[in-house]
């Protein structure tokens, strides 16, 4: 009995002593820095694109003296039509509670809107931060951008953002598009990740894509990410005028 009671013991004692093993993708960087960014989406009456895209360009300064826009565009393909998509850089949560109440309190801001509230169909909304091993970047010149939104299987980033990470960094390393940002929800449907791309134009992307997937290295690597893939679905984005991200 006591040889049976000082072997469970030990295997106690060591199961308590052995190191936990964590993902440095998702107890990372992200988990210090409160930055993060918020994805709208608003989907419009059928021919009303033109007349929203008008109102906004003329009074989005308005809304940007409150906090940061990262970029804003009309969705070209990719699901539904007449469409648009921006994004919205905060520090932290208080620091999104600050600007709400600034911009309820901003008369100007409020009655530039209302018109395209009887534009809009329906509004979406997002939380999301950048992955750790990601830094937001600016292309050099005006492009198209693609949106490629993956739906992970549960389980997180520590089940699959290794090989996410390889698959993502296969096609950078190798000069098929060039990446602006790679975004893990925190609000909305759950283990999905944003990737957003930049290329020229949609025919030098549809070259890149093709090329890519000739590519065993590109192959490789996305066969691997593939095992935790569920769904993904892309979107072919037009910068607007008034898009810091052009």
């Amino acid at each position: 009995m006591l040889v049976l009671r000082s072997g469970l013991t030990r295997a106690l004692a060591a199961r308590t002593l052995a190191p936990q093993m964590c993902s440095s993708f998702a107890t990372g960087p992200r988990q210090y820095d409160g930055t993060f960014y918020e994805f709208r989406t608003y989907c419009l009456k059928p021919s009303k694109m033109n007349e929203f895209l008008e109102n906004i360009k003329k009074n989005i300064h308005l809304r940007t003296a409150h906090s940061e826009l990262v970029g804003f565009w009309s969705v070209e393909f990719g699901g539904q039509v007449n469409k648009v998509f921006h994004i919205w850089k905060y520090d932290n949560f208080a620091h999104r509670t600050e600007v709400r109440k600034a911009v309820a309190k901003d008369k100007e801001w409020q009655q530039s809107f209302i018109p395209n509230l009887g534009l809009t169909d329906k509004q979406e909304i997002e939380i999301t931060y950048l992955v750790p091993w990601c830094k937001l970047e600016k292309p050099a010149k005006e492009g198209v951008y693609e949106l490629v939104s993956f739906q992970m299987k549960p389980g997180g980033p520590a089940l699959w953002g290794d090989a996410f990470k390889r698959a993502i960094n296969a096609h950078v390393d190798l000069g098929y598009s060039k990446l602006i940002g790679v975004f893990h929800t925190e609000y909305g449907e759950l283990n999905r990740v944003h990737v957003l791309w930049w290329n020229e134009s949609p025919d030098s992307r549809a070259a890149g894509r093709h090329r890519s997937h000739e590519d065993p290295r590109v192959v490789a690597a996305v066969r691997e990410s593939v095992n935790y893939l569920v769904s993904q679905q892309n979107m072919l984005l037009i910068p607007t005028s008034f898009s810091p991200l052009k």
